[in-house]
């Protein structure tokens, strides 16, 4: 399935976070491709990574590396669509991360919009950590550039 689908985060997707422990471990270290740094949220769940991109896209794949013991181990994802002339987020699917420290792909049921989604909310419901903490090392999704 690899062949055909891209990176759907490039400079020009604007993200947002829900909350962040300190600067250093802001949102900008979720997509810098650097295993040296992370964003890391504040104590509470939920929190959420929301992703808006540049162009209509059809998401196909989310890989997350969490740090083991601060994993998002049930998050949701929710598309922004439009019901009578008003944006609103409706849930999609959800995905069930292990607590461990390495990357985990995971593939995306069929989606339902043939226009694509201009923004993409992932939510972590559930926390490995007591105090429901999360930190991402990395964020990658992939898929198709939605047809105009």
């Amino acid at each position: 399935m690899s062949g055909d689908l891209t990176s759907l985060i490039t400079p020009d997707t604007t993200i947002k976070v829900s909350s962040t422990l300190d600067k250093s471990v802001g949102k900008k270290y979720l997509v810098d491709n650097n295993p040296e740094t992370c964003w890391t949220s504040q104590p509470g769940l939920p929190q959420h990574v929301q992703l808006t991109f540049a162009e209509r896209v059809i998401p196909k794949r989310i890989l997350l590396t969490f740090q083991g013991g601060f994993v998002g181990t049930q998050c949701s994802l929710h598309v922004e669509s439009e019901t009578e002339g008003k944006k609103v987020w409706r849930h999609w699917t959800s995905i069930y991360p292990e607590d461990v420290n390495r990357r985990q792909a995971f593939d995306l049921p069929p989606f339902d919009l043939d226009t694509g989604t201009g923004s993409l909310k992932l939510v972590f419901e559930q926390s490995s950590d007591f105090f429901g903490r999360i930190t991402v090392y990395d964020l990658k999704m992939e898929g198709t550039i939605a047809a105009t």
